[in-house]
């Protein structure tokens, strides 16, 4: 990682800041305890909002994904040139595989990593061809609409003085539809109309979501995130309802009298640990819902039986 050149800019929107890097495996336990260090540092940082940190997901996706929200450009660059920033990155250098690729995004939800798949494109332009790449864009983006599973992309230009490179984000509602655009005869021919006014291309894949509690059968495609979420409540409302009554009041709240803000946060931290446990059994039992995006009957059956369990937890935690 290293700081970009100073660069002035009068954007005032939000904007996100998304790295992407790779970590030798052997130190990924000491990367994640530094990107923690990291947070309590940016926390104070002007311009600050937020932050995100989506682990490697192999074989999918092999690189970390930070993504970092400030409150304008201005704000983000600062810190990106930041001898404070600069210091952090020097501490882990030796822990990083080649090149970070960090892009700076308007903050909308095209900035954000979606669910369950995306894939940030990085393409060099060769000088004096920016119109050019423009109408190549316009003619991909035709094709690449109709692909199953296409749900949106966003086209960046280059951000002086952080990246030269056009970057493009692409989401698919799974990876294996993903894949199978990235590989497809339409996309390969294009690609190659585009090599005399381009750079090499780098590809860099991000899952995200609750990807990692809903098991993947080999040759299914993703559940949709609407069944995902609806199968989280089905777990997450007994667990914590349960979790509550067992440990929070009687042991957080009277036993050890913590206030209400400290015995909430290990409240959910104990469900988050509870949920990664329980939610990949759930996913295997409703499998045959879960999978079963094009049976019209099994939509219909997992709805009513997920909303049945939805009104029998209503009504048994009711009479507790």
């Amino acid at each position: 990682m290293v700081a970009p050149p100073p660069v002035h800019a009068a954007n005032v929107s939000p904007v996100a800041i998304v790295t992407q890097t790779r970590v030798l495996t052997e130190h990924a336990a000491a990367f994640a305890q530094w990107q923690q260090h990291v947070n309590d540092v940016i926390a104070s940082a002007p311009g600050y909002i937020s932050g995100e940190l989506i682990p490697p997901s192999p074989p999918v996706q092999l690189d970390w994904v930070i993504v970092q929200r400030f409150a304008s450009r201005d704000t983000a660059r600062d810190w990106l040139e930041s001898a404070t920033r600069s210091a952090l990155i020097e501490q882990v250098q030796p822990w990083l595989v080649g090149n970070d690729d960090v892009h700076v995004f308007e903050e909308d939800e095209s900035a954000r990593a979606p669910v369950p798949v995306s894939t940030v494109i990085s393409t060099p332009v060769l000088p004096g061809n920016e119109e050019r790449y423009r109408a190549w864009q316009q003619r991909i983006s035709t094709v690449q609409t109709r692909a199953p599973g296409f749900q949106g992309y966003k086209l960046q230009p280059p951000s002086p003085g952080i990246t030269d490179d056009w970057v493009t984000i692409l989401r698919f509602d799974s990876q294996a539809n993903l894949d199978a655009w990235l590989s497809s005869p339409e996309r390969m021919r294009l690609i190659a109309e585009a090599e005399s006014f381009t750079g090499e291309t780098r590809i860099r894949t991000v899952k995200t979501g609750f990807d990692s509690w809903f098991p993947a059968t080999p040759g299914a495609t993703s559940p949709p995130g609407w069944k995902q979420n609806m199968t989280v409540l089905l777990v997450l409302y007994p667990v914590v309802f349960i979790f509550g009554r067992l440990f929070g009041e009687p042991v957080f709240t009277d036993l050890l009298d913590m206030p209400f803000w400290l015995s909430l946060f290990f409240s959910n931290a104990a469900s988050v640990v509870i949920l990664s446990i329980i939610v990949p059994k759930t996913s295997r039992a409703l499998r045959w819902w879960l999978v079963g995006d094009g049976d019209r009957r099994a939509n219909l059956a997992g709805i009513g039986l997920v909303t049945a369990l939805y009104a029998a937890f209503l009504v048994a935690f009711w009479l507790v």
